[in-house]
């Protein structure tokens, strides 16, 4: 059984692409529009996290840093997801503990074989 996947993202044209390209793989999508939607949609069996930095409501650094405060999640994986590529973003999430950064427009098979990667 592969695992479920949370992809938190104020873009619905984003959330439906991950959900076109890991969907087929046997990845189950969970949808958040943003970090607080995010957190409110939280369940034990979530192998990993697909987060946008920019978000309204609640940031994906604010996001993540709720998340790993949280003991239940604070290991599990989080990738960024982002059109934000400058070094000092990528250092804040280095210093969260994000374990990928994927630079939109992505390439699908570059995200399917991270998520893969991760989830195993």
């Amino acid at each position: 059984m592969s695992a479920k996947i949370m992809c938190v993202d104020d873009s619905p044209t984003i959330r439906m692409l991950v959900k076109q390209n890991l969907g087929p793989q046997g990845f189950e999508i969970i949808e958040a529009s943003n970090g607080q939607e995010g957190l409110d949609k939280l369940s034990s069996d979530i192998g990993l996290f697909l987060v946008d930095v920019n978000m309204p409501v609640m940031n994906g650094f604010d996001f993540v840093k709720s998340l790993k405060a949280n003991s239940s999640y604070s290991s599990k994986p989080v990738v960024f997801l982002t059109t934000e590529s400058g070094v000092d973003k990528k250092s804040v999430g280095k210093e969260l503990g994000v374990n990928g950064w994927i630079v939109k427009p992505f390439e699908p098979e570059s995200l399917v074989k991270i998520v893969t990667m991760l989830t195993k």
